[in-house]
């Protein structure tokens, strides 16, 4: 189990950009995968985006050349760079982190509206 606080959502443009944070309570490198989802209002949530403890990355094909997640383990925390952003990006991200060797394995961030809109 792990604590993930996440911010950065706001209100941009199409075209714009944006960085959304997900702070951990504790080393990313040892939790096996972290990443985003998002749930837009009646929708699926779905998933996004992933990075694993040794760095490698996947990315949903709706989002794929648009949105990048980098890391910091320094600061225990993962992003989700987000440009070329269209309405249909518009949701409630959420930050989520697999930790397979604990008893509760999978956390949740409180997630972070992100609305495309001109």
């Amino acid at each position: 189990q792990v604590q993930l606080v996440e911010s950065g959502g706001d209100l941009v443009q199409p075209g714009g950009s944006l960085r959304l944070s997900c702070a951990a309570s504790r080393s990313i490198v040892t939790i096996n995968a972290m990443g985003w989802y998002r749930q837009a209002p009646g929708k699926q949530r779905e998933w996004v985006a992933r990075i694993t403890h040794d760095g490698s990355t996947n990315y949903a094909d709706s989002v794929k050349g648009r949105f990048t997640i980098p890391r910091d383990n320094a600061k225990n925390t993962v992003y989700l760079q987000m440009n070329s952003l269209k309405p249909e990006d518009t949701a409630v991200y959420y930050c989520h982190a697999d930790v397979a060797g604990s008893r509760i394995r999978y956390s949740w961030g409180q997630g972070t509206q992100v609305t495309v809109s001109s």
